[in-house]
């Protein structure tokens, strides 16, 4: 399945999205809308469960925005309805319903570390580096990650990074929080591969609530954040993969669960 520069393909319930836009995947208008008709329809498959975002070749996760593309930008004083259109596509990836894993099996630099920290788990191969890097240019993240950033992180680090637009290793991204995990060069996709199957292996619509509970908890005051817990928890009690959970538990075998 083709859709411009960008290649989805399925095993099980594992969708592969695959960035395609040699030599470094860059994020450009095409890539932009080859990942909004993917996770359009990927948001809305039933038979897919989770999402892995990767690049293509050994170079680039993806090594930034297309700056060949920034000169005609300048001192344009209308921009702000297409950053807008940029950031519904990342939206798109940032609210899916399914869980969401970034391989990073190279740059990841400005928008590649954009795109990464919409997803909700991040693998890195240790030959990457990743960093926000656009201060050296005159400019800021503008891809969200003025606002993912510290939030993943902690505002103190987060602006460090910006502030100096350094790259960091895959193991100084890993001490920071940034990603989850390292794994050896060209393991990448095997490691989100077999994190994929762990996941898919319990009830979807129990994933889907934790996701829910996690991502608007985070920008509600505590009160409001546990009453919306609970709401949550509430309906996975009238489900049928709840019924199937409890009674695998009590017959000591392995649930069935079908994500309803």
């Amino acid at each position: 399945m083709m859709m411009s520069l960008i290649k989805v393909e399925k095993q099980d319930k594992i969708a592969i999205v695959t960035i395609d836009n040699p030599p470094m995947n860059t994020l450009s208008p095409g890539v932009i809308e080859g990942l909004n008709d993917a996770f359009t329809s990927l948001n809305m498959d039933d038979d897919v469960l989770c999402i892995i975002i990767t690049g293509a070749g050994e170079k680039a996760f993806m090594a930034g925005g297309d700056i060949k593309g920034f000169p005609q930008r300048i001192g344009n004083p209308n921009l702000v309805p297409g950053f807008l259109k940029t950031h519904e596509t990342l939206n798109k990836i940032d609210f899916s319903p399914k869980p969401t894993i970034a391989v990073i099996n190279g740059y990841a630099l400005g928008g590649g570390c954009e795109l990464a920290l919409t997803c909700d788990i991040r693998i890195t191969e240790e030959q990457a580096l990743l960093g926000v890097p656009e201060s050296t240019l005159g400019l800021l993240p503008g891809g969200g990650g003025t606002q993912r950033l510290p939030r993943l992180i902690g505002e103190a680090k987060a602006k460090e990074l910006m502030f100096t637009g350094q790259h960091i290793n895959a193991e100084e991204a890993l001490r920071v929080g940034l990603v989850n995990s390292v794994v050896p060069k060209g393991n990448g996709l095997e490691a989100g591969l077999k994190l994929a199957k762990r996941i898919t292996c319990n009830s979807p619509v129990a994933i889907k609530n934790i996701k829910k509970a996690v991502d608007e908890g985070l920008e509600l005051p505590f009160d409001q954040a546990i009453k919306r817990e609970a709401e949550l928890f509430q309906e996975l009690f009238l489900t049928e993969d709840v019924k199937e959970g409890v009674q695998a538990f009590l017959e000591k075998r392995k649930p069935q669960f079908i994500g309803k």
